[in-house]
């Protein structure tokens, strides 16, 4: 096999899976003329959710009886950020 060949065939697959695959990030938001996928909104919605929720946590004492906390509030994290994904963006 040519030596061009083996460089290029890998490229051409990672290309056409990126392509597939990039297809999944649909709805769009536009943010500030800025494009971004929704998933990238509700992800971040999702953390600044969590980074909130801390205070409340400590105001109340649960924060004490959490354990290991970055397990605790990556999740969190993510459990916030797909509620706010299917209240938003959800087409179903």
């Amino acid at each position: 096999m040519n030596r061009n060949v083996r460089w290029i065939l890998p490229r051409a697959g990672a290309a056409a899976s990126a392509t597939f695959t990039a297809a999944g990030c649909d709805p769009i938001v536009n943010i500030a003329g800025a494009n971004f996928p929704s998933w990238l909104v509700a992800a971040i919605a999702g953390a600044v959710l969590a980074a909130l929720l801390r205070p409340v946590f400590v105001a109340i004492g649960l924060e004490r009886y959490l354990w290991p906390l970055p397990a605790v509030y990556a999740s969190l994290a993510v459990l916030l950020g797909c509620v706010f994904w299917m209240i938003f963006f959800n087409r179903v």
